[in-house]
């Protein structure tokens, strides 16, 4: 499912629940699973680590087709930066990169200067000089 949400797609999202310290993470990527509950740790079918979930409302409609429920998930690739600083994403991120600082339920989120550019690039680049 697509990376790029808003924050009507997180409309039912309780909680979010982080599996490892994401403190020191400049990003983990995000995706919408489909899930066939709404709490409770969903299975993970990816490369990398998960990094962290959310669960949903009671209310949570699950998909009328389907029957299952949308989720999002928190996760990083072997080739991502934590775990290769001078690799690939020494600058710059995967497009479904998010700062973990700006998660929160029902609330997509953000990209920042440090999940974009990365530790090289904590500071924001010093204004021209005439």
């Amino acid at each position: 499912m697509s990376s790029l949400l808003s924050d009507g797609d997180l409309a039912h999202e309780a909680e979010v629940v982080w599996l490892e310290n994401v403190g020191d993470l400049d990003y983990v990527r995000q995706a919408l699973d489909k899930t066939t509950r709404r709490r409770n740790k969903p299975r993970y079918a990816r490369d990398g680590r998960m990094v962290g979930y959310t669960e949903l409302a009671d209310s949570a409609p699950a998909d009328p087709d389907s029957g299952l429920y949308r989720r999002r998930v928190f996760f990083l690739l072997p080739h991502d930066r934590d775990n290769d600083p001078d690799g690939l994403y020494q600058e710059g991120a995967p497009g479904e990169a998010i700062d973990p600082r700006t998660i929160r339920p029902r609330r997509a989120g953000q990209k920042t200067w440090r999940s974009q550019r990365g530790p090289a690039s904590m500071t924001a680049p010093a204004a021209p000089t005439s």
